[in-house]
């Protein structure tokens, strides 16, 4: 018989030749003295009774054993829970030596928010998450990188859906949120009740028991954020976001015409959009208002919060109207001429066809008014004539109903 203690987890190891087994449990190899074993410190009788035992079990399991069966290990931790991690290769793009501007980072932010793509590596939970560096390594490394996974949990595993639902641009990093992050919405205010009676007041924000389930992870630069794109940094974020696979959005957007699909890629608007459109565009807007204007209703969108760019999108019925652009220290711009170069996207229709419709080719000038009359029968002579509708009654009858409704 023989037994064996792995620092990252549980061991078992077993043979018939030795017709024993050995079950142990630990996070770390530790020395077992006198005091530390099993039984130090009994009377002797009591060393006795667990020796008895022992040997029952020993003979219990030399009767039901296999005799064929051989020795195995069964190891289960960190590195045999998580897997080997895919190769990590540091990305070469030219950057910008010029600070990010404020308009920039606000086009970034608009441009990455709701964004998908695919996790290129296991991403773990937590507040800390993983770093990324500009053109260099990940942070944690390839030996730590499985115990956080281990102790953390996994967020998403490679391969995975991934959505950017928070980018906050600060000093020298861009912090990514990936699918709702590591972070409750509401973290202190679940824990702050308002009320007279101190044994009965509710928290302000009602804790909905669930935890954070989402990743995080930190792109890093040297000194600070430099003027970059965003498809640069979707080229940085390439060993843990795959973005090149295409999504629901870029799939539709690649049927429309070049001049409306830039526009939608650069999260701009035009005149004439659909609401499908100005959706793939700009996504889900602020605050939506329905109003009337000269007895015609209208619906309008409204994108942004001062003091950023806020723009107003009136639809009339499924076409973009009218656009307002209102900038801080700008004057306000209004746009109401197409801008889709007279295109309408098409509109799906279906035409179903019963047993009596007639084809494509029938000619509807010919059709004969409708008749109750079959196949082959005449009417009467005379032509058509009036419906004759019965007699009213008269008071010698017992007078008209009305009449009689006024009588008390």
């Amino acid at each position: 018989m023989a037994a064996r203690l792995h620092s990252d987890g549980l061991a078992w190891q077993g043979s018939s030749g030795g017709n024993a087994c050995w079950i142990a449990e630990s996070r770390s190899v530790q020395s077992c003295t006198t005091q530390d074993r099993p039984g130090a410190g009994l009377p002797a009788w009591g060393i006795a009774r667990m020796a008895a035992v022992a040997v029952s079990a020993a003979f219990l399991l030399c009767l039901f054993w296999p005799s064929s069966a051989v020795a195995q290990v069964f190891v289960v931790g960190a590195k045999s829970a998580i897997g080997t991690m895919p190769a990590f290769h540091p990305t070469n793009v030219e950057l910008e030596t010029m600070p990010l501007t404020l308009r920039s980072g606000q086009e970034l932010i608009r441009a990455l928010s709701s964004e998908q793509g695919f996790a290129a590596r296991p991403l773990p939970m937590g507040d800390k998450g993983v770093v990324l560096r500009a053109n260099g390594d990940l942070s944690p490394d390839a030996n730590a990188y499985q115990k956080v996974l281990y102790a953390k949990g996994t967020s998403v595993g490679a391969g995975d859906r991934i959505v950017i639902t928070k980018l906050i641009i600060h000093g020298d990093r861009i912090q990514f949120d990936l699918n709702g992050g590591p972070d409750y919405k509401h973290k202190y205010l679940r824990h702050v009740s308002i009320g007279m009676d101190p044994y009965d007041t509710a928290p302000v924000v009602q804790d909905d028991g669930l935890l954070p389930t989402g990743a995080r992870v930190t792109l890093q630069f040297q000194k600070y954020v430099p003027e970059i794109s965003a498809s640069d940094v979707k080229a940085l974020l390439a060993p843990v976001i795959d973005f090149g696979l295409k999504s629901p959005v870029r799939a539709y957007v690649d049927t429309l015409p070049p001049k409306i699909r830039d526009a939608i890629l650069a999260h701009k608007l035009l005149v004439g959009m659909s609401h499908r459109m100005v959706l793939a565009s700009m996504g889900q807007p602020e605050r939506k208002i329905r109003e009337k204007k000269d007895g015609e209703p209208y619906e309008e969108w409204i994108f942004g919060e001062p003091p950023q760019e806020v723009d107003f999108v009136r639809f009339t019925g499924d076409r973009l109207s009218r656009l307002e652009i209102a900038a801080l220290g700008q004057p306000l711009v209004v746009r109401t001429q197409d801008e889709t170069d007279g295109y309408s996207s098409p509109v799906l229709q279906r035409q179903v066809a019963m047993g009596g419709d007639p084809g494509p080719d029938h000619d509807s000038s010919q059709d004969k008014p409708p008749t109750l009359l079959k196949p082959g029968e005449t009417g009467a002579s005379g032509g058509e004539k009036p419906v004759q509708f019965p007699a009213p009654k008269t008071p010698s009858d017992g007078g008209s109903e009305q009449a009689n409704l006024s009588q008390p």
